[in-house]
């Protein structure tokens, strides 16, 4: 019997095109379909119903097939999906870094795939835009859900700050980072301010700090407070107020996150019939609670990765994603992590295709933030 990572040559080829197969039909997989597509096999033998069906079984005892009816053919358990991702990782099909994405590439699906993210991403100004334009680029060429989250780094520069009073203790701050992010929250301060003192708030913090990364300028108004003991002093004590109140990472704020696709679901196969409609209506309400979507996207997630992940457990996190996939990869400026961008879709999802687009947007995303990238 086959153990799993220790299938022969014969049967990778075998598992391959019957992933292929499902992926394009969305029906169990016999063993004349597979005989039909494979002509012969890596090692030279004719690849007959009798060999192919042989093999199958031995690939089903070892978890990678699954048998939903009697009689009928079968389809791909979640550790084929991950061999068959592990096989396209290995042999640089999915359009990586440095594939086939690259301008003046060979491949004319590529290259059109190529120009669909960078004519759909031209013309965006700022991360925060970018990211966006990004969901629905990954959404149409992919047929999933595109997602995008974007972050606040602290070691982001900061632009312009503006505040605006909106009533009694209540202000609106509005913090423009370098990078493009814009993040505006509303503040409710224990002492109200007077909209002079908000002017002359965002004056400073425009004029000291403009290019300073978040942290920085927390600490240094931190030591200038300490330093002065004057009226000035009354000053910085609201301009630490309401810097710290505006870039505080709060763990019940909702970050940016932007979601588009979602009847792609439907349409892509991933809830079928009408005993799944309990099943999608909670995936829709998991689809639209972006705070519970974005823990789901760290949770896989790593900052200091380097290329698309896919991920098949989502249900670990979330059981309503049952059935579906992951496929992200960081959203870099300057190298650091400054988001996530990617595609949720059915396990049928065209692989291939999705990790390309998921790969290369990433590099446009960073291309087009940091242009020495």
């Amino acid at each position: 019997m086959a153990e799993v990572g220790r299938i022969s040559a014969r049967q990778r080829t075998i598992l391959t095109a019957i992933v292929e197969s499902y992926i394009e039909t969305g029906e169990p997989v016999g063993s004349g379909t597979i005989a039909q597509r494979i002509a012969r096999m890596e090692d030279g033998t004719a690849a007959s119903p009798a060999t192919v069906r042989n093999e199958m079984a031995e690939l089903a005892g070892a978890g990678l097939l699954e048998q939903p009816h009697t009689s009928a053919g079968r389809v791909p358990t979640a550790r084929a999906f991950r061999m068959f991702v592990e096989h396209l990782n290995d042999a640089g099909r999915y359009g990586g870094a440095a594939l086939a994405m690259r301008r003046g590439a060979s491949d004319p699906d590529r290259l059109r795939l190529a120009y669909q993210i960078e004519s759909g991403m031209a013309g965006v100004a700022g991360a925060e835009a970018l990211l966006e334009r990004t969901s629905h680029i990954l959404a149409t060429v992919s047929s999933g859900v595109g997602v995008a989250v974007a972050l606040l780094a602290g070691g982001d520069a900061l632009e312009h700050v503006h505040f605006s009073r909106l009533g009694k203790g209540r202000v609106l701050a509005v913090v423009v980072m370098a990078s493009g992010l814009v993040r505006d929250r509303m503040l409710t301060l224990e002492r109200d301010v007077t909209t002079g003192e908000l002017e002359a708030a965002a004056n400073l913090l425009n004029e000291r700090f403009r290019g300073w990364n978040i942290e920085r300028v927390r600490a240094e108004i931190g030591r200038m407070v300490e330093r002065e003991r004057s009226e000035y002093q009354r000053l910085l004590a609201s301009v630490e107020r309401l810097w710290t109140a505006a870039v505080e990472v709060d763990a019940q704020e909702t970050p940016s996150v932007y979601v588009e696709g979602v009847a792609n679901l439907l349409n892509g196969g991933a809830v079928s019939n009408a005993d799944d409609v309990v099943r999608l209506r909670e995936l829709l309400a998991a689809l639209e609670e972006k705070q519970r979507l974005a823990a789901l996207l760290d949770a896989y997630m790593d900052a200091r990765q380097e290329s698309v992940r896919v991920i098949f457990d989502l249900e670990e996190h979330a059981p309503e994603m049952a059935g579906l996939v992951l496929i992200a990869a960081p959203a870099r400026i300057g190298g650091e992590a400054r988001g996530t961008m990617g595609v949720i879709g059915p396990k049928r999802i065209d692989y291939q295709n999705t990790m390309a687009a998921v790969s290369y947007a990433a590099q446009v995303f960073e291309r087009m933030l940091h242009p020495t990238a």
